[in-house]
């Protein structure tokens, strides 16, 4: 069964406190993740009643690592996983376009989707493949531009 996005995690926001430590946290775990292959991780209660260790595979801690460093910018953090179905007006936030827009894409065959009864369904991972290809796309176009204006001379 696909996740949707109303049962998912709710958006995480920093306090400034959050942010500070955040910062502390990531540079450590930078440190790790850039020598060792596995690690470690000791839990220890504020109170210091409670402890424990677990292990957590390099690529955890890599995610780790990104969530702290966002969270040390003050960004708010949503984790989704990559098989999260999105409505049309959720994946058309994402993207920062129209809905209409959007429909239009799909319908086009542009980008995949599947119905549920008349609702369309966008994967996350299917989203973001579209997003990165029209990425590559724009910086191309504004690459020949670019060199365009070089050709003609146009003080750019």
């Amino acid at each position: 069964m696909n996740a949707t996005l109303s049962n998912l995690p709710n958006t995480l926001s920093p306090t400034p406190g959050d942010a500070e430590l955040a910062k502390a946290s990531s540079r450590a775990i930078a440190d790790l993740v850039a020598h060792e292959s596995e690690a470690t991780i000791r839990l220890v209660a504020k109170l210091g009643k409670k402890e424990t260790e677990i292990q957590i595979p390099s690529s955890a801690l890599q995610l780790l690592g990104a969530l702290l460093t966002e969270f040390a910018k003050g960004n708010a953090v949503t984790m989704f996983p990559v098989h999260a179905e999105l409505t049309t007006q959720q994946a058309s936030d994402l993207l920062g376009v129209s809905r209409p827009f959007l429909v239009e894409q799909l319908e086009k065959g542009e980008l995949p989707f599947r119905k549920v009864g008349t609702h369309r369904r966008v994967l996350l991972k299917d989203l973001m493949d579209y997003k990165q290809s029209m990425d590559r796309k724009r910086h191309q176009a504004l690459d020949k531009l670019a060199a365009q204006a070089q050709e003609l001379d146009m003080g750019y």
